[in-house]
């Protein structure tokens, strides 16, 4: 299969960034679409031409380091799929994809499709983790945890941060992702001492950075590749009214 590609190039942070279009020829639909714009560079690099720069690891769905726009939905169209899982039958010969960075002012542009989320990693410093001394590992049924407790806190621990909630956020949030950590960590028994303290915390950190707020548009959950339900924000949004309240007392 044949495709064209219109991706947004950008040299760094501080230079104005334009699209440039790529033809993206012999395309096998197995190929996943991170194998197919390896093989782009690799042409362009013959060429004598400066690669596509973007973002990967594990390539397996699970560390959140892929991420762009393509057609205007994070990590494509298709539902619950990082860019490294979509596959190229997904495409049409002769299709048109235009390709580019997650937008937000929290996500500042490094070069081609690839932002700076460190952002995301400063919220989790500042109280996304359990810093109580919870001594040497015990017996795994020593504190019972109801089913409905431990199957929520999965859930949200789901997050893989990889940022597509910001991208489609038409405020540019980070509550799904933000709300993900404080109910993963706020469900089990280990993180209740700082429960209240975290949310506070993180959210301010949050704001801080520039992140929108809420206004439930939903796009963040349906973009999310883990499914991450919209019930984290309202979990987090609960908390932080208990957090203010216990503050105020």
């Amino acid at each position: 299969m044949n495709l064209t590609l219109h991706i947004w190039r950008q040299k760094d942070s501080k230079t104005k960034g334009s699209f440039e279009t790529f033809k993206a020829t012999d395309v096998n639909e197995h190929m996943s679409f991170l194998e197919m714009l390896d093989v782009v560079n690799e042409r362009l690099e013959g060429d004598g031409k400066e690669p596509i720069t973007f973002e990967h690891d594990c390539r397996e769905g699970i560390c959140g380091a892929c991420g762009f726009v393509i057609n205007g939905e994070p990590h494509g169209h298709r539902p619950a799929t990082t860019i490294c899982q979509l596959h190229m039958r997904e495409f049409k010969d002769g299709e048109e994809l235009v390709l580019e960075p997650f937008r937000s002012k929290a996500f500042p542009v490094l070069k081609d499709l690839m932002v700076d989320r460190s952002s995301f990693d400063r919220i989790i410093q500042s109280g996304g983790y359990v810093s109580i001394r919870t001594g040497a590992a015990t017996d795994a049924n020593a504190t019972p945890v109801p089913k409905p407790d431990a199957d929520r806190a999965m859930d949200a621990a789901a997050c893989i941060g990889c940022g597509a909630c910001v991208a489609a956020c038409p405020n540019a949030s980070a509550m799904l992702f933000t709300g993900a950590k404080i109910t993963h960590l706020g469900s089990v028994p280990q993180g209740q001492t700082e429960r209240y303290s975290r949310v506070i915390e993180m959210t301010s950190q949050m704001d801080q950075e520039g992140f929108g707020s809420c206004s439930n548009a939903g796009e963040c959950s349906r973009v999310c590749p883990k499914g991450i339900s919209l019930d984290v924000i309202a979990q987090m949004n609960q908390d932080l009214l208990l957090a203010q309240f216990k503050n105020r007392r």
